[in-house]
């Protein structure tokens, strides 16, 4: 009786409305799992993702039901449902390819795109994909054989509204279900792939809409005019260099080692009588060394990405979120990789073993002008190789030689470290045995200081491999912390370790803990200690000017920290700022706070002086941010261009080549070739030594270029490690 009752309800219109829904969803998530990599990682993000393609779904069959004709509902339906299969569909075949999900813009220039996808895109079907559309073939072969009969029944409205709002209750649902897993997912969203996750490619696509016509509405309102008060304020804010450093770096080599959640408090710190960091310590105190003690992060929401931001632009990240992934894509830069190209003829890249869509850096580091981008798939694939956020530190250095070899020198690139992230857990492999953490009540600090510890012996190996290689005699090489590592809520069970007491902690010791660490390394450097405040903001147009480029006509908002004009002052995203004097927190609606920086004692009567000198670093601080904002929000740097500078053209480049470009150059400079592998007449990688356990017995990982780099098959070299990809994501 039972299956009667079904059969007949499958014969309703509302039957087949469920049986399409119910179908869609099986198939989306079968995807969801088979095709893409979304870094599920627990059971309440499972339940979330099978929610995910619902609600959307319903409303958008629920179309159909608006049609009072049956046979036109129908087909509407089941129009719909095409459609949406096709998205989905276009989406696993763009992912194979790139491992990434379509955006609307990428749709609207679909002529743009059909010729690099088009090629291939027979090559990346599988037997698997009829599974997507069969189950249209089969409903529809059911139709048309009258398996299936067309409900001939009038409907009404007050059915298909039910069936809308349902499909808006679902969606409201999974909305707030992802909000409670991954808070302000949306607006501090830093990967396409967690918004699919979490509310499914429907609602991704719309979100992705929307965002792309407020970027492009922002653009059709740009002023001219708010131009040039940028240009004016920037211009009346520039300094000159100081002689004795102006192009003392000319025509080196540039490495910047991004330290990931690095703090200064870490610099000279010991923990049960081992220092955590030795061998940056030495590097800090080096004689060719100059440091900076008092250097603060300014990033805000969009953490890592904003202080690469700062460093490559030298303008702020955005008040919202994350200008990486929001404006990144589309914006125009002037940054330093374009920059050191038209100036100094250098190669440029990035090292990274997370994957490449993380913070959107395959589209905005060809924006920026970057040569080449060496992702998570240039190495190795063993998933014992990696943590949550890419290959461990030991082989991102150890495998990057292989490629850095090939560059054409001058290069400037960069290696952005992971190990040293939260939750910073560590294989017990990789512990070193000799040293000790901490044991206090919070887990996170104790692992804090062993990944750290392990950061610090990887770029140990990495400067050793430099001084073996020659590289080190013509390199200035930058380090730098991105941001903290510890919270505020984590500092007061910290402040004994550092020589405080949590008992009289205050906002002002929090402020201190944004210092991060920053070094200028070279040979022909006169190493010192610089107590002056400093920030990100004011790194690129330092290392402009010891490369002998001026940044007269360039839009910075920064300034040259080694000039004997330099204004020792810095602003955070969140507006607190930090003076030689003082520091000044305070935000909307609250009281601000204002504490003497050098003695940590709270201000409470304040002379007309102090109060003068407050409120003019107020005025300075409010209007960078906001010319900042204006500049990078509006896209306005379009509209103008340096002399000598040309604008960079994202479409030259393509990471997916990268080996075959640099072996078609040095092919075609034969010896006027400047890369290392050639002035050594051979490889250098057998030069660099790790402890790493993970290589013992794969040399091969560390001097051969992998059959998946040297062929050109990415393609195949993702879909094949995306299975191993369990936390790529987890954050």
């Amino acid at each position: 009786m039972k299956k009667k009752n079904l059969a007949n309800f499958m014969q309703t219109r509302t039957g087949f409305f469920i049986l399409l829904v119910l179908l869609f969803v099986l198939k989306y998530i079968f995807a969801a799992y088979h095709d893409f990599n979304l870094g599920i990682s627990d059971p309440y993000q499972h339940i979330i993702m099978w929610l995910s393609p619902l609600g959307t779904a319903i409303l958008l069959l629920s179309i159909g039901f608006y049609f009072p004709k049956p046979i036109v509902s129908y087909w509407v339906m089941l129009l719909m449902d095409f459609a949406n299969t096709c998205l989905l569909f276009a989406n696993i075949l763009y992912y194979r390819e790139f491992s990434d999900f379509i955006t609307v813009k990428t749709i609207t220039n679909a002529g743009k795109v059909a010729p690099g996808l088009g090629k291939s895109a027979v090559s990346l079907l599988q037997p698997s994909d009829i599974l997507l559309w069969l189950d249209l073939i089969l409903v529809i072969a059911l139709l048309v054989t009258h398996k299936l009969k067309i409900d001939q029944r009038s409907y009404g409205l007050l059915t298909p509204f039910t069936i809308t709002s349902f499909g808006f209750f679902v969606l409201a649902l999974n909305i707030f279900l992802a909000e409670s897993s991954r808070p302000r997912l949306l607006r501090n969203t830093f990967d396409r792939a967690y918004v699919v996750k979490y509310l499914g490619l429907d609602t991704y696509t719309v979100y992705d809409g929307i965002k792309n016509e407020q970027t492009e509405q922002i653009n059709r309102n740009a002023n001219a005019a708010d131009l040039n008060k940028i240009l004016n304020f920037t211009k009346k804010n520039k300094i000159p260099a100081n002689a004795n450093y102006f192009g003392k770096e000319k025509g080196k080599n540039v490495i910047v080692i991004h330290l990931e959640s690095f703090q200064q408090f870490l610099i000279g710190l010991k923990v049960n009588g081992k220092e955590v960091t030795p061998f940056l310590n030495s590097i800090y105190h080096d004689k060719h060394t100059i440091s900076f003690d008092n250097f603060y992060h300014q990033v805000g929401i969009g953490r890592t990405s904003d202080a690469e931001n700062m460093l490559e632009t030298g303008t702020y990240g955005i008040a919202d979120g994350s200008l990486f992934t929001a404006l990144g894509g589309s914006n125009t830069f002037q940054a330093a990789p374009q920059i050191l190209h038209e100036h100094g003829n250098y190669t440029s890249a990035v090292f990274h073993g997370n994957v490449g869509t993380f913070w959107n850096r395959d589209e905005v580091y060809k924006n920026l002008g970057y040569n080449y981008f060496f992702d998570q798939n240039y190495f190795s694939t063993d998933k014992d190789d990696k943590k949550e956020y890419g290959v461990k530190d030991k082989l991102l250095f150890a495998e990057s030689i292989k490629y850095l070899e090939r560059m054409q020198q001058p290069f400037y690139t960069k290696f952005i470290t992971v190990t040293n992230h939260t939750p910073f857990s560590m294989d017990d492999q990789d512990l070193d045995p000799h040293f000790q953490t901490t044991d206090t009540s919070d887990k996170t600090i104790n692992n804090y200081f062993e990944t750290a510890h392990y950061l610090d012996e990887s770029i140990r190996e990495f400067f050793a491999y430099l001084k073996k290689s020659g590289l080190a005699k013509n390199t200035m090489v930058v380090i730098y912390g991105d941001h903290y590592g510890l919270t505020n809520s984590e500092n007061q069970t910290l402040a004994p370790i550092v020589g405080e007491s949590s008992d009289t902690w205050s906002s002002y010791n929090d402020t201190q803990m944004q210092r991060v660490p920053f070094m200028i390394h070279a040979p022909n450097l006169k190493g010192k200690i610089n107590h002056e405040v400093a920030g990100e903001i004011d790194v690129l147009p330092t290392l402009m000017h010891l490369l002998g480029i001026s940044n007269k006509h360039y839009v910075q908002f920064g300034s040259d920290l080694l000039s004997r004009q330099y204004r020792p002052w810095i602003v955070f995203r969140n507006g607190t700022i930090v003076s030689q004097k003082y520091v000044i927190i305070g935000a909307k609606g609250k009281k601000g706070l204002v504490y003497d920086r050098k003695t940590g004692k709270q201000i409470i009567n304040f002379t007309k002086q102090e109060k003068e000198e407050i409120a003019d670093l107020a005025k300075k601080a409010k209007q960078s941010l906001k010319y900042s904002d204006l500049l990078n929000n509006h896209n306005l740097l379009r509209f103008y261009t340096p002399k000598g500078f040309k604008p960079v053209n994202p479409n030259q480049f393509d990471y997916l080549t990268n080996f075959q470009q640099m072996e078609k150059i040095q092919n075609k400079l034969k010896k006027k070739s400047t890369a290392l592998i050639n002035v050594h007449h051979g490889s250098t990688t057998k030069l660099y030594k790790t402890d790493a356990p993970e290589l013992k017995g794969r040399d091969e990982e560390i001097t051969e270029i992998p059959e998946s780099v040297r062929g050109n098959h990415l393609t195949e070299k993702k879909n094949k490690s995306s299975k191993n990809k369990k936390k790529a994501y987890n954050k």
